[in-house]
């Protein structure tokens, strides 16, 4: 390839999503300054949707609804698979002080204590992610935040969705919004009549939700990048086409501003998925079919490297939110991944089966930040606090290396608190 083929076919949607940053802005001020009316209008313009700014927050007569509505197979999986992710979660976060003596005298150490609320965005735009709800709301809970809020898109007749619904309520959120898109992001930063402003936002979102974060991240902290949904496959001579191309279908599915990507060694295999794809997506009802058509004609596609060692090195370039491996020995080739928001190791481990069931948190970083983000965890819903204590030996064994350091610094305050703090006033 040359230099604008290897763009062109590496690039994400931040194209998009600079384009929409002005219209965001409008909207965002709006819900600043009208509040519930303006959440209220956005749900009947975007969401067409039947809201009013006195119908936001969900009772809990909706939530006992949804359960009776709900099929009952249906509830039994969501209680499996959110018993699946308390499991893996539940060891990630403790209370305990750790303190640590540096010198005789002198301890520092840390506390670990919960964000006081958050945000949680669960998106519904192209479907209803109950998934997404678990995966924000069980680490949360986990971590004990005081204040759990979720806002998610209304269904036209204005209701939640209710497998959204019965999933916050065995997660034990029962503070839930009917609002959406750029107008829910707004609606936490900056509070409403009805929807008090939170300290942390956290969820995925679409091209127009992460331009929305990025406009209210100096007053509210926005939490993991999460847009647009990426999937890489890398696979070697003995992957069967069959699967890489079901699996290469997977996140394509969810719009067509999504990315999905095969790299792999082996031109019979590359060719083989190519021929196979197109019956997949014809069997897929709409807009399912032009979700993954769209993708495949422009963010994304196949590539074939010339060994299995480059095909990581641009799997680590990319730095993928889902990283499958189909191969011989994937233990192997997921050794040589540096930057993957997850790593799917084997032909058995698709996609579809992170996202819903494994346990593992399928709310991932997007757009390259893999390379420094991790997948959402009870660590995104707390935060540390250094704790510091100095007996009078472990300040006497301190006391001239800082006034020496703020000295050479200029910070004469600095210094004088320690060089006169013997002196009587």
């Amino acid at each position: 390839m040359d230099t604008d083929e290897r763009y062109r076919i590496l690039e994400r949607s931040e194209e998009d999503i600079e384009m929409l940053i002005p219209e965001t802005r409008v909207l965002i001020e709006r819900v600043r300054v009208e509040g519930d009316e303006a959440l209220a209008e956005t749900a009947r313009t975007f969401d067409g949707a039947a809201v009013n700014a006195d119908f936001l927050a969900v009772t809990t007569e909706e939530i006992e609804a949804a359960h009776e509505k709900l099929d009952p197979e249906l509830r039994e999986s969501l209680a499996y698979v959110i018993e699946n992710v308390r499991r893996y979660h539940r060891g990630q976060c403790s209370t305990d002080v750790r303190m640590v003596e540096i010198r005789p005298g002198l301890l520092a150490g840390d506390r670990t204590t919960p964000v006081d609320s958050v945000g949680l965005y669960v998106p519904r735009g192209r479907g209803s992610f109950p998934s997404m709800l678990y995966m924000l709301a069980v680490p949360a809970t986990i971590a004990a935040v005081p204040r759990i809020a979720i806002a998610t898109p209304a269904l036209e007749d204005g209701s939640v969705d209710p497998a959204c619904l019965v999933a916050a309520d065995l997660c034990g959120v029962a503070e839930i919004y009917r609002a959406g898109g750029p107008a829910a992001i707004a609606a936490f930063a900056y509070g409403t009549e009805t929807i008090a402003a939170v300290d942390k936002i956290v969820g995925p979102g679409s091209a127009r939700v992460t331009a929305a974060k990025r406009l209210v991240a100096g007053v509210v902290d926005t939490g993991p990048p999460a847009g647009p949904t990426e999937s890489m496959i890398v696979a070697d001579a003995t992957a069967d086409p069959w699967k890489v191309a079901l699996d290469l279908c997977i996140e394509a599915e969810h719009g067509a501003d999504s990315q999905a990507l095969l790299i792999t060694p082996s031109g019979p295999i590359g060719e083989a998925v190519a021929e196979i794809v197109p019956e997949i997506a014809a069997a897929l009802p709409e807009p399912r079919r032009g979700f993954v058509e769209a993708v495949l004609g422009n963010y994304g596609g196949i590539i074939i490297s010339e060994n299995i060692e480059e095909a990581c090195e641009i799997a680590n370039r990319f730095a993928s939110e889902h990283l499958q491996i189909q191969a011989a020995d994937p233990w192997a080739i997921a050794a040589k991944i540096r930057h993957a928001g997850e790593i799917l190791i084997g032909e058995n481990t698709p996609f579809s089966m992170a996202n819903y069931a494994a346990g593992a948190n399928a709310v991932l970083p997007t757009g390259g930040w893999a390379k420094s983000y991790g997948s959402v965890s009870v660590h995104d819903f707390v935060k540390r606090t250094s704790l510091i204590h100095a007996s009078p030996e472990g300040y006497s064994r301190l006391s001239t290396h800082t006034a020496r350091l703020a000295e050479y610094e200029g910070f004469a305050a600095h210094a004088a608190a320690i060089r006169m703090r013997d002196r009587s006033m």
